[in-house]
């Protein structure tokens, strides 16, 4: 480390947008700058992103929050990065240059391919190996796609021309000026392709989607020092010492490092992780069996589920239905009535995620009457992130048999003190707010700053831990199974 070196950057490339933020030896935040990009929706289905576009943004928020805390580069004992998940680039490695929009996590279009693939009966060896369910969701199938539909793509890639990798892949190829490419064990495992028990790319799942190793970055520890940015980004070669995916980065963050802790980011989805140890516990109840991250060279697991539409409800009152004007407003219009009146939301806009799993299912509003109004619908949307969000705790306890003991949460919702308190009032155990909320940076801040001694252990991190507020159950353990037993009935009446 470098002497003088007082933060370390850390990298949260985003969905939609990029940001740098400077952290201190207190885990404090010193500065930060953010920088949205453009979203692209080319047919029904179909998300992309421009990866130069995602690059350029990245780099100019670094020279950003260096100019705005007035830093050079002797200041950085290291660069710590985080990423949106299973969005899949294809590159050159000559030149550098995707050959195609990155296709984002959201992307639906290889729902056919996994449909072949289930009926062909090989679910259940994807999901033996790489804890995942067959789901567009993840990187692999979309990299098939691109071997599939650009021309010449696969034979180049075979020939070693060309160059796979989620986002950190791609952030450390462009920071290296091409020297690395590498990405972590929590990025591998969502791809469909790694082997998480093995930690290696697996063989066989390779030959079932007719994808040529040696296109694929090599697989590393989430904290270790990979090589170096180059000089011309920061102005003196600077370690990049940490990966992992922004739900791992923000387990990680929340300092859930100990088997049973369970965190629940509220973003545009809701991502709830239980850290299970050094045991891969598969899961009866559809939920992902995943890479927390990977320490010297021993993996931690967590067990994952995630809600396709949590904040992103909120978008839709605001946008889709003109009940609020900002986002901001949601929870006055929503504790302006002291219940639902009998509404329920079923926010399957996307289908529904875990434990659900079902992609065709559409959103539902259940039981307006004529005196339903714009605060019942508010209300009831706020209740359907939280209901959705205990579905996803309910199966994790049964699958681990842990009862949880708190919730740790962040994300922009997590801001919502009713929302929270209903979450609460749920689980019946309490939800914890942290007093630094930008958790998916400081986990991989923390997981740069271990590699390179800035922090020397886990548990240094850990102890930088505060809770802003902490939000204690309210309700009955009978009303909160009627509840709960009447959001459940609700959904099965729209699967059904």
């Amino acid at each position: 480390m470098t002497t003088g070196a007082r933060y370390i950057l850390a990298l949260d490339q985003g969905t939609t947008s990029s940001r740098a933020i400077l952290f201190n030896h207190e885990g404090g935040l010193h500065a930060s700058a953010q920088r949205e990009f453009t979203q692209y929706f080319p047919r029904p289905g179909w998300v992309e992103h421009d990866a130069e576009e995602i690059w350029q943004s990245q780099i100019g928020v670094v020279a950003e929050v260096m100019t705005k805390a007035g830093l050079d580069a002797r200041a950085i004992a290291a660069i710590g990065i985080t990423n949106q998940r299973e969005t899949t680039v294809l590159w050159d490695r000559v030149t550098g240059k995707p050959l195609h929009h990155a296709i984002v996590w959201q992307d639906r279009r290889t729902t056919p391919l996994c449909d072949q693939l289930r009926e062909a009966g090989h679910e259940a060896i994807f999901s033996a190996r790489t804890g995942l369910l067959l789901d567009p969701y993840f990187s692999g199938t979309k990299l098939r796609w691109l071997l599939d539909n650009i021309p010449g793509a696969r034979d180049r890639a075979r020939r070693g021309e060309l160059a796979f990798g989620t986002i950190d892949s791609w952030l450390v190829w462009n920071l290296s000026c091409g020297r690395l490419h590498v990405t972590d064990a929590s990025n591998a495992s969502r791809t469909l392709l790694y082997n998480i028990h093995r930690g290696d790319w697996d063989d066989d799942l390779l030959a079932l989607l007719d994808i040529p190793r040696d296109v694929l970055p090599g697989v590393c520890n989430s904290s270790e020092i990979y090589g170096e940015a180059e000089q011309r980004w920061l102005g003196a070669t600077t370690p990049i010492a940490g990966i992992a995916g922004d739900q791992q980065a923000a387990t990680f963050g929340q300092a859930c490092l100990t088997p049973g802790m369970a965190k629940n980011t509220y973003g545009t989805g809701c991502f709830m992780l239980m850290n299970t140890g050094h045991q891969a516990m598969p899961s009866s109840h559809r939920l992902l069996t995943t890479v927390a991250w990977q320490l010297d060279k021993k993996i931690s697991y967590a067990l994952e589920g995630s809600v396709f539409m949590g904040g992103a409800i909120i978008q839709w009152l605001r946008d889709g239905l003109g009940v609020i004007a900002s986002s901001d407003e949601v929870e006055a219009l929503a504790s302006s009535v002291s219940d639902n009146g009998g509404v329920t939301l079923i926010p399957a806009f996307a289908g529904l995620g875990a434990p659900w799993w079902q992609p065709d299912v559409r959103a539902a509003l259940v039981g307006m009457t004529r005196g339903t109004t714009r605060a019942h619908i508010a209300r009831a949307a706020l209740e359907a992130i939280a209901l959705q969000s205990a579905d996803l705790l309910l199966a994790m306890e049964k699958d681990s048999g842990i009862r949880l003991a708190e919730l740790r949460v962040d994300g922009g919702a997590a801001r919502n003190n009713l929302l929270m308190q209903f979450q609460a009032d749920l689980l019946g155990v309490p939800v914890v707010r942290p007093r630094v909320t930008e958790t998916t940076a400081l986990g991989a801040a923390y997981l740069a700053g271990l590699a390179v001694g800035f922090w020397q252990t886990p548990e240094d991190c850990a102890g930088h831990w505060k809770f802003e507020r902490r939000f204690e159950p309210t309700i009955s353990d009978s009303a909160r199974r009627e509840r709960l037993q009447h959001w459940q009935h609700d959904v099965q009446r729209i699967i059904g």
